[in-house]
């Protein structure tokens, strides 16, 4: 059964789109932040530990896959944001404290919301920007008629 839905999440990460992926690594680095906090309150260090991270690899390729042509302001922005993400992670795998997973799980959910609600803005807007793009053609159509 382990094989099946490995090879599903496979499938599903080769067919998602880049918006998809983005959203999937959010999930991704809360889901390690809770595994983590769940390990330190257990005191099972190396879990915490390989769940923090895991969480600093994703925020870590958040950085790496910024695009500074598009945004350079926001780029330096939100390279600063998940840099300090990545310290207060460092600190509390040094210190095993909660606090500091709590306030990036915080921010973490919060971005996440926010891509969400961007994305289906864009989509939005693609939809309709499509939508006029028939309807001029089919206007073009009708005039050589």
């Amino acid at each position: 059964m382990n094989q099946y839905v490995k090879q599903y999440q496979k499938a599903s990460i080769e067919t998602a789109s880049r918006e998809q992926i983005l959203i999937m690594l959010y999930d991704g680095a809360i889901q390690f932040l809770n595994k983590a906090k769940a390990a330190i309150n257990n005191n099972e260090i190396e879990n915490a530990h390989n769940s923090l991270m895991g969480a600093q690899n994703i925020i870590q390729e958040f950085i790496n896959s910024l695009d500074r042509e598009v945004a350079p302001q926001l780029v330096d922005n939100l390279t600063s944001l998940y840099e300090y993400f990545i310290r207060r992670l460092i600190q509390a795998n040094m210190k095993r404290e909660i606090e500091p997973i709590d306030e990036v799980l915080k921010y973490l959910k919060s971005l996440k919301a926010t891509w969400e609600k961007a994305i289906v803005l864009a989509q939005k807007e693609q939809t309709q920007a499509q939508s006029i793009d028939y309807y001029d053609d089919e206007d073009e159509e009708d005039e050589e008629e």
